[in-house]
């Protein structure tokens, strides 16, 4: 089986690509840098369930160092990339724009350079819902302009793909490019709604309801987008470039997705109605008859049942979850 060099291995959607190929006994090199973008805690635990494997290779380090991400490329010399490192956060990226520029720009050049310099057979990257930007078309097409992002995170992500195009066009590297829509689930991630909403009502703070309630989600669980990341690493049926959305197809109502939430927790939510912030869109909905067709892709997993299990994984975790709320009431550092 080919060596798969997966970065942000101890971020939410690497550490279920990795665990995933790890079991079906592919040689996985996982690199991540631990930023304290949220708690590094929760970073550390999902790594040192990797590390239980013989065939787990962590490597800490920054993508946008050009000569730590050269050397490890070198040693190892992966086969395949699967590239899910990046700094997240659409309103994040709005105060704090250059770490943006070092890690989803200047990071994502090195690996690609690397990835053509090593003839890596195929390069995976993940690329984002927010690139369709303001779009009023529903659902999203990959054939959709997306040339007026609304936010520094969005265009980040846009500028990924078009260096994946140009190093397809210019070396023949096979890129994959997946626009992953509001992923959730166990082990997620600390600074996304469903896991803020179910902290707050768990400990009778007010949740802010941004655009009054009005928005929408195409809010897609955790294990069915893994499916789609690991069906495009190894499929044939790929072409030299390709951009495939990934998501559930169904867009839920913000409120709706609260009241789920309530009944889960027990408690009724404290809901401080807010004006939309900048940066955000009213509504994500992915046409996902491409996935279909090229991956096989079919979410099978609806909003409660996957908001059933994340609140149980939530619950059995006390003194983890303790330790990231505490870092979240500070902010990232």
């Amino acid at each position: 089986m080919p060596t798969i060099l997966v970065t942000g291995s101890a971020g939410f959607i690497g550490f279920y690509v990795a665990k995933t190929l790890l079991a079906a006994g592919h040689t996985v090199v996982g690199i991540d840098n631990f930023n304290a973008y949220y708690a590094a805690e929760l970073k550390r635990a999902r790594t040192d369930m990797l590390s239980g494997w013989g065939n787990f290779f962590p490597v800490e380090i920054d993508l946008a160092d050009t000569g730590s991400t050269t050397r490890c490329c070198m040693e190892y010399r992966p086969e395949i990339i699967c590239h899910l490192a990046a700094q997240a956060g659409v309103r994040y990226s709005l105060i704090n724009p250059h770490t943006y520029e070092r890690s989803n720009l200047a990071g994502f050049i090195n690996l690609i350079e690397n990835a053509r310099s090593l003839s890596v057979k195929r390069f995976v990257y993940a690329s984002s819902s927010s690139v369709y930007g303001g779009n009023i078309k529903l659902p999203y097409s990959e054939d959709d302009p997306v040339n007026t992002p609304v936010s520094l995170y969005a265009a980040t992500k846009r500028a990924n793909e078009l260096i994946a195009y140009t190093y397809n066009h210019l070396y023949g590297l096979q890129t994959i490019g997946l626009r992953f829509f509001t992923v959730y689930g166990e082990w997620g991630r600390p600074d996304m709604a469903y896991w803020s909403f179910l902290e707050n009502i768990l400990n009778g703070e007010p949740i802010r309801v941004f655009n009054h309630g009005m928005n929408r989600r195409d809010f897609t669980y955790i294990d069915d987008i893994i499916s789609g990341v690991t069906t495009s690493l190894t499929s044939i049926d790929l072409d030299g470039y390709e951009i495939i959305n990934l998501g559930n197809n169904n867009p839920v109502e913000l409120l709706d997705f609260i009241d789920i939430l309530e009944e889960l927790a027990g408690k009724p939510a404290i809901k401080q109605m807010v004006a939309a912030q900048p940066g955000d869109v009213v509504a994500t909905y992915a046409d996902i008859s491409k996935a279909r067709k090229k991956l096989g892709f079919q979410p099978e997993t609806s909003i409660r049942q996957g908001l059933e299990r994340f609140v149980s994984w939530y619950r059995d975790f006390p003194d983890l979850m303790k330790t990231v709320r505490e870092h979240r009431l500070v902010g990232p550092r």
